[in-house]
């Protein structure tokens, strides 16, 4: 039963059985992963608040052989996030960037870009005062480690170079398309204005350190959002959890 010690940060957690909860993480070595924490729910639990999502923490796990399980053995918080739960709009921007980790990420897949791409999303969430906005931003470049890159440069349908009139948005077929591709779409195809499609440009292609630099409002925002909300939608193959979902029950 080999020991596995990693940086991981929580996607979601869920009660199991009396007293236990199943947890799952993107983790730095091993991907994304599911791990049970037996006895976490109990009141003396020594995982603490180490289980919760968005709070990155280092694992020390026990692989078991024909077990898609991990055992979780003990949780060291190295950022715990609290700021992310302080107010809704940041909780609700975390939970944006976990759940489209989750959603596209395959379990024992590593890879190092995503797990640094999410830490620095739910970062700047954190600090910035518009939160959403780092969270779509930040879900653009998650998405393009993952493979998805929206295309911008080329017709994603038939790989021509774009024109510089061309500004329609496809969902399904992963970016922008010429006008002969347009006329072939099966699915309403979002037209996106210029300042959109600089905005995306951007999003696309500058360092994870310098997209806090970025803003939009109105038109340009709305159809950020509603582009990447759809194209998300394509790649996860189904509808992404509600972000109202985190918000604390009275």
């Amino acid at each position: 039963m080999p020991l596995v010690d990693t940086l991981a940060i929580a996607l979601k957690s869920r009660k199991w059985g009396e007293a236990d909860r199943i947890v799952t993480f993107f983790t730095l070595r091993v991907g994304k992963i599911r791990g049970v924490a037996r006895g976490a729910r109990r009141q003396k639990s020594q995982f603490g608040g180490g289980l919760e999502p968005f709070v990155l923490s280092r694992l020390s796990l026990f692989e078991k052989p024909n077990d898609a399980l991990y055992r979780i053995r003990h949780v060291d918080i190295e950022e715990p996030f609290l700021a992310l739960r302080e107010s809704l709009d940041r909780m609700a921007a975390a939970a944006r960037l976990v759940n489209i980790v989750a959603a596209v990420t395959a379990e024992g897949d590593a890879d190092a870009r995503i797990f640094e791409a999410l830490k620095a999303g739910l970062q700047a969430v954190q600090l910035s005062r518009d939160p959403m906005m780092m969270a779509v931003l930040f879900q653009i470049r998650i998405l393009g480690q993952t493979g998805f890159r929206p295309q911008i440069d080329l017709c994603a349908g038939c790989g021509r170079r774009l024109e510089q009139v061309s500004r329609h948005f496809s969902a399904r077929s992963g970016g922008m398309v010429c006008a002969v591709c347009l006329a072939r779409q099966s699915a309403p195809c979002l037209l996106l204005s210029a300042g959109t499609l600089a905005l995306l440009q951007q999003a696309v292609r500058l360092p994870i350190p310098l997209m806090s630099r970025l803003r939009a409002e109105g038109g340009v925002r709305a159809e950020l959002e509603a582009a990447i909300d759809t194209f998300a939608t394509v790649v996860a193959g189904k509808r992404l959890p509600a972000l109202d979902a985190w918000r604390p029950r009275v």
